[in-house]
């Protein structure tokens, strides 16, 4: 099979789905820039015209609110906002509009939009250019989040996204842009809502969202080094979680680490470790423990970005204090309780 990158399997479903669909149309800043999407709009300007791929001035809330208009009119839009930061200006059209709209129109009207946020990370680009923000599009009813880590994947489930008859936010990452991986040149859809096992072990599962799959997969070769089988699960849509896949890997393994490019407090893995606990308490034979951001804004020093940002050791060090954990029964008042000890 075939190589591409992360950032041309985007270009390939776009260019697939607008020839194949007149519905189907991309509008954003920087559209026709490899500046602002790298090469995910490679040459749809120059095959589509400037009525299918429309470059727009400044206005994130006035363009997206024309995607998700046009959506609930019939067509199938993609509106991408080159730097994730700046789609809180859309918050509106996204979480007013397009979210709520089949759900108050009784489900005789659909906004089939795709909201195509893509976050920038490292390079000194400091806190208004560096933020992962899908926790806060994962909390909404009413919108379905993705966010693949392979080029596989990042074909498949753009065109899902496109496809689907809701709205998607789909969440790529510009460190994923250069990935290269096998993907099919005929159409295929990955479906949204299923995580998928990267890395089969028996010791710990690890939950990993985006690049962190990359980082996770790293770190299960290190651990195996010292005896160590980490499952790693690539969780591709935070939004519906594929609770069963997580659940069942938990059983299995007992310990749960959750990898995620974003901050801890009520964030994706927060998310993620609370369904586990609710719901597979009885397994588990450590708490669960999140890899994530700091609670901090991003830094524009690069000395702190290699602090700021999780890399392979912190995943490393994340299971072996799983394994560490044991439960310990105590007694206290005369209730008997558990309690995390350290063996």
């Amino acid at each position: 099979m075939r190589q591409l990158t992360y950032a041309l399997a985007i270009n390939e479903a776009l260019h697939q789905m607008m020839a194949c669909d007149e519905s189907v149309f991309l509008i954003g800043q920087g559209v026709k820039s490899p500046w602002y999407v790298g090469n995910t709009a490679k040459g749809l300007l120059e095959r589509f015209g400037h009525e299918k791929v429309i470059d727009t001035p400044v206005s994130e809330n006035a363009v997206t609110g024309a995607a998700v208009g046009a959506a609930i009119v019939g067509m199938r839009p993609v509106v991408v906002h080159p730097r994730m930061d700046f789609m809180m200006y859309g918050m509106d059209p996204i979480i007013n509009e397009a979210a709520n709209w089949h759900y108050m129109n009784g489900g005789k009207s659909t906004a089939p939009v795709v909201i195509w946020g893509i976050i920038n990370r490292g390079g000194e680009q400091a806190a208004q250019h560096s933020q992962a923000l899908h926790a806060l599009f994962a909390h909404i009813p009413g919108l379905k989040v993705v966010m693949p880590s392979t080029p596989y994947d990042a074909k498949g489930l753009m065109i899902s996204a496109i496809k689907d008859e809701n709205p998607v936010v789909y969440i790529d990452d510009r460190w994923l842009h250069n990935h290269e991986g096998d993907v099919p040149e005929e159409m295929y859809e990955v479906p949204i809502g299923k995580a998928i096992i990267r890395r089969k072990g028996d010791d710990v599962t690890v939950v990993a969202i985006s690049y962190m799959v990359h980082i996770a997969m790293e770190a299960g070769v290190e651990l195996a080094k010292e005896g160590i089988e980490a499952e790693v699960l690539d969780i591709r849509t935070i939004k519906p979680l594929d609770k069963e896949l997580i659940l069942d890997s938990v059983r299995k393994t007992g310990r749960l680490v959750v990898a995620d490019g974003g901050w801890k407090t009520c964030g994706v893995a927060a998310e993620i470790s609370c369904m586990v606990f609710e719901d597979a308490f009885d397994a588990m034979k450590s708490p669960p423990i999140r890899v994530t951001l700091p609670d901090v804004p991003a830094p524009a020093s690069r000395t702190l970005e290699a602090a700021y940002y999780p890399t392979v050791n912190n995943i490393v060090k994340a299971v072996k204090k799983a394994l560490d954990y044991s439960w310990t029964e105590l007694y206290v008042s005369g209730v008997k309780t558990k309690s995390v000890q350290r063996d």
